[in-house]
């Protein structure tokens, strides 16, 4: 009879240890589960393909997304039973965050993802510096592969460099894309751009793919206020009709960069006068290629012109043209907005230079 009794006393206190023990165990797994978020800078983590969950929690723990390793494995264990898989990738970390949140950003996948934005009306070197700066490759890298002909014709571009074709846009990649898939993303947004210009472009537009995009690129460096550029198209498109030369700026300064090795937005009367393929005031129709990357609304306005009879527009040097369909109304224009403007300009700028008169002192 003592023994049974001792028994029951015995395993009594024993579920009330083990009972305390367990609570304690729960609250624990409870308070881990509901802790705040670290606010530590950004912790990047790299989860291999074919991790176990015990590995991707020590990876976790160890590179400081989870505080402590092993009350982590145990709230995998007992708390969190999820049999979906691990997905492998890169995940970013601001600092020890709970374990509910940090599993579901595996278990969902949620990689870290790199950003970049092309603004319209750039060139090849400027780009590559952009897509550099995301840290998704280096200019080094990808300059060479923009010259590359054999790259440009695999990937159906009708140049020898990807000139024109990287589209402006804001890109989003996972980490180490290679190079080449960056830039055929950027040929592919190009690619469906066009389709979208061509799907409207007025029936005596002939321009093909490639002519398309150099025009859009004249377009794209000459005005950027979207209301302009269809008429800026058709001065062009008149122009090229007439067989009068472009005359247009922006091939002289992507000319005088071919030359020189050097961008500048300086054009000298020898810049003008300096043979060059690109050249358009010595060189009639279209030059070899693009000079920039043009946005969508360039690509359209290439192939779906305004309606116009002018031949000529001159800077109000505010973004604003003044669109002229005779050389007379072109002159008057320059006169005002390049001569007398500037001279205007100059004067107030040497009369807030120079000092006031001194008056004369008054006798007394």
């Amino acid at each position: 009879m003592k023994a049974t009794r001792a028994l029951v006393l015995f395993l009594l206190l024993a579920l009330a240890v083990g009972g305390a023990v367990l609570f304690r165990a729960w609250r624990q797994l409870v308070a881990f589960r509901d802790a705040p978020y670290g606010t530590a800078a950004e912790k990047v983590i790299e989860v291999p393909p074919g991790s176990t969950p015990h590995q991707v929690v020590r990876l976790l723990a160890r590179g400081g997304a989870l505080s402590d390793e092993d009350l982590a494995w145990r709230y995998v264990r007992w708390w969190k039973r999820d049999r979906r898989p691990m997905k492998a990738g890169e995940y970013a970390f601001a600092g020890p965050q709970r374990p509910d949140d940090v599993l579901e950003r595996i278990y969902r996948g949620e990689v870290k993802t790199y950003h970049f934005t092309v603004p319209e009306g750039l060139r090849m070197e400027e780009i590559a510096a952009i897509v550099e700066r995301s840290g998704l490759g280096t200019a080094a890298e990808l300059l060479p592969l923009m010259r590359d002909p054999a790259l440009a014709k695999d990937l159906g571009v009708p140049f020898a460099n990807l000139e024109g074709y990287l589209f402006p846009d804001t890109y989003t990649f996972t980490k180490g894309p290679k190079a080449r898939a960056v830039l055929a993303a950027m040929i592919g947004r190009f690619k469906e751009s066009y389709r979208k210009a061509d799907a409207q472009r007025l029936p005596w537009v002939m321009l093909d793919e490639g002519q398309t995009a150099t025009l859009a690129s004249i377009v794209e460096k000459e005005t950027g206020r979207p209301d302009e550029r269809p008429r800026i198209s058709c001065v062009f498109h008149n122009r090229l009709r007439k067989g009068m030369r472009l005359q247009t700026d922006p091939t002289v300064m992507y000319a005088t960069m071919l030359r020189k090795g050097a961008w500048s937005k300086n054009i000298s009367k020898a810049d003008l006068l300096a043979p060059q393929p690109y050249n358009t005031y010595l060189n009639a129709g279209l030059p070899p290629g693009p000079i920039a990357s043009a946005g969508g609304a360039a690509l359209a306005a290439a192939l779906h012109p305004s309606d116009c009879a002018d031949l000529y527009f001159v800077s109000r040097n505010d973004g604003s043209h003044v669109f002229c369909p005779s050389l007379e109304c072109h002159a008057a224009a320059v006169r005002k907005w390049q001569v007398e403007y500037f001279r205007a300009q100059r004067a107030a700028a040497n009369g807030a230079k120079r000092p006031p008169k001194k008056g004369k002192k008054r006798r007394g």
